[in-house]
């Protein structure tokens, strides 16, 4: 776990830059660099970037302190679209594609900043991947989080044949975030992106490993200065933002707000609370659910696998996996068609096929907004009971290599768990309280996000089986904080984030999103069968703020260093009121949640290999939003830095 942990942030939204034509945009790149005339250079912004597992976003703030009100700008992010096409699009798509060396012609993949870049992303990768799937990576961000592979290993396409290069999730990660920075200086030249305030957005529930993968993506590309700001939060302040100050009279004290992210590739959920501080307004961040990987990908797939059906019993022929790989895919662009117009009621769906019986070679069918209702509404939103628990079945004992879906796709299961196991979040706040009654923590309003709930019948129907809890345990309907772009959200907040930072608007208290321990072993007799009890070290409390440090004096422990030795982590997302020093010799799986176990060796600095250290610990949260571990000679005060890589299992000093 490379030395991080969590982390809090805000934001905002304002202004939006109009589409260009196709023609247009072509025309505009060819004018060099030096001769542009930009309106923002030389001058300090904020800039949010919502590197998402479907799209990445980046919005920008003036930060001028002459003037009060923000105007913020979406970027236009120049793209290829089709080989030798670029367009200028809102959204860059998070895909990367394997082109075949014949596949793209000599100087068709020309952008304003490169005559050829090192990898194709963007609007042309997704295109490009529709037709060939086995080329396409996807949903990188994802992989991220998976704790059961390397990510600095070249994996993705995860399923494609050995003739097909590959890339590793971190490196497709590097690549959307080193062509965003390239449009970026292409356009205002004057104002480079590291000189920027930038902030990042991750998921709440991304696990310290996860977290610090995004932020070393970030390094990697020349953006080393990056914070990191959590999607739910960001999609918040965009709203505060967006209510041009009128947000006060939207939010009383004492309401709890729900944020639901359901995004391309994870469900966040989290939970503010809204409290006073002498007669103002203040936000507290209570709660963050567990990493749920379950979202747009899986409704993708849902869809993909529904059609499939259809078009076997039509045509006859069985799909192979690369042609439901393909549909999967087509899906997701269909899906997202039939969201963004409602006058859309069915899309052509194409599969390519080697079967020479079939004309053209390919498969037709289509994908109804029938079909999407029926299947995403009712297989991901069932209506549930408040006391309903995801359903969790046996695993196979062997299983393809893939990401580690969740077992169940009821999000409102989900909701659920998360609510009840998150009922006394709010019991030290004043003017929060629950019934007596409650099974369940009442949320008094709630927060959409994320592209999926951009689809009003998915939106209304979370709305009404949330409500039939409340109404179950007579407590008010949670009602709807409307005007969130749930598309452009998560990257307006996060540039308005750097706006509340120079001290403008209010700020998310929150901290780290849950509280971290290390595994302590104890020294015992070596017993037949019996492993030496571990106790879990408290070394960051619950809501630990960036830019502090927590030090542990009085406890004394004995350092291995020279040879490979394993860590041992823990996480509690309930447990608020551990301190740092406490240690827990008991804890139930539901309290504490183990982390990946990290093995690595420690540089000798003059010592023997095997020798034990007496050491004290210091715990610090960066500014960046990472936990750093640090172990302190009490001999002669040399400091060992434990960065730990869950995904890659190294450690250095």
């Amino acid at each position: 776990m490379n030395g991080l942990f969590g982390h809090v942030n805000q934001n905002n939204d304002s202004s939006e830059q109009d589409d260009h034509e196709s023609d247009q945009s072509s025309v505009q790149h060819d004018i060099p660099a030096e001769n542009q005339v930009s309106d923002v250079e030389a001058k300090k912004y904020s800039v949010g970037i919502d590197l998402g597992t479907t799209h990445c976003v980046l919005s920008y703030v003036e930060l001028n302190e002459e003037v009060d009100e923000i105007t913020q700008q979406v970027m236009m992010i120049p793209q290829l679209t089709s080989p030798g096409v670029v367009e200028d699009k809102k959204q860059l798509p998070s895909f990367l594609y394997l082109a075949h060396e014949a596949e793209i012609a000599e100087g068709s993949t020309t952008l304003p900043w490169t005559a050829k870049p090192d990898h194709l992303v963007g609007e042309i990768a997704r295109n490009l991947g529709s037709k060939t799937a086995i080329r396409l990576v996807s949903s990188a961000k994802s992989w991220l989080c998976h704790a059961g592979v390397d990510c600095k290993e070249a994996i993705l396409p995860s399923e494609a044949p050995e003739d097909v290069g590959r890339v590793s999730p971190f490196e497709a990660t590097i690549a959307y975030l080193q062509h965003m920075k390239a449009a970026w200086e292409n356009q205002y030249p004057q104002s480079p992106l590291d000189q920027q305030d930038l902030i990042i957005t991750v998921p709440a529930s991304f696990d310290p490993a996860a977290r610090e993968l995004t932020a070393e993506a970030a390094r990697s590309s020349g953006l080393g200065h990056a914070l990191l700001l959590e999607e739910p939060q960001s999609a918040l302040y965009s709203w505060i933002d967006n209510s041009l100050g009128d947000w006060r009279n939207h939010v009383n004290v004492g309401d709890v707000i729900l944020v639901i992210d359901v995004g391309g590739g994870t469900t966040d959920l989290s939970l503010i609370a809204v409290t006073e501080q002498e007669g103002n307004l203040e936000l507290t961040r209570v709660a963050v659910g567990d990493h749920i990987l379950l979202g747009g990908d899986n409704m993708d797939l849902a869809l993909a696998y529904t059609i499939k059906a259809k078009m076997e019993k039509e045509s006859g022929n069985r799909l192979e996996a690369w042609q439901v790989q393909a549909l999967m895919h087509a899906c997701r662009d269909a899906k997202e068609k039939i969201f963004n117009n409602p006058e859309e009621e069915a899309v052509a769906l194409v599969v390519p096929s080697r079967g020479s019986s079939l004309i053209g070679g390919t498969l037709r069918t289509e994908l109804t907004r029938e079909e999407v209702n029926q299947v995403l509404v009712e297989g991901f939103l069932p209506e549930v009971a408040a006391n309903d628990r995801p359903i969790s079945r046996p695993r196979s004992g062997l299983r393809t290599k893939g990401l580690p879906y969740a077992q169940d796709a009821g999000i409102t299961r989900h909701l659920a768990g998360f609510l009840a196991k998150q009922q006394s979040a709010t019991e030290d706040l004043e003017h929060v309280n629950l019934p007596e009654n409650a099974t369940f923590l009442h949320p008094t309003a709630v927060l959409l996000n994320g592209g999926v709930l951009k689809s009003e019948v998915i939106a209304n129907r979370l709305l009404k089986v949330l409500n039939s809890w409340l109404q179950a345990e007579q407590a008010p309907e949670a009602r709807l904080l409307e005007g969130a772009d749930l598309d452009l959200a998560v990257a307006k907040g996060a540039a308005y984030y750097g706006v509340v930072r120079k001290g403008k608007g209010v700020r998310i208290k929150g901290g780290t999103a849950a509280s971290y321990y290390v595994g302590v072993e104890s020294a015992m007799p070596a017993i037949p069968g019996m492993l030496p009890e571990v106790e879990a070290l408290c070394i960051a409390p619950f809501g630990m703020e960036e830019g502090t440090s927590e030090t542990l004096p009085e406890d004394e422990f004995g350092l291995v260093i020279g040879e490979p030795v394993r860590f041992r982590f823990f996480a509690s997302n309930t447990r608020r009121d551990d301190t740092v020093g406490m240690r827990l010799d008991y804890w139930t799986d539901e309290e504490l949640q183990e982390l990946d176990e990290i093995e690595i060796t420690l540089p000798e600095e003059g010592r023997k290999a095997g020798e034990v250290v007496p050491v004290h610990l210091s715990a610090a949260v960066t500014e960046v939003g990472t936990l750093e571990l640090h172990a302190v000679s009490q001999q002669d005060d040399h400091r060992w830095k434990i960065e730990f890589d869950v995904r890659a299992g190294e450690g250095e000093e």
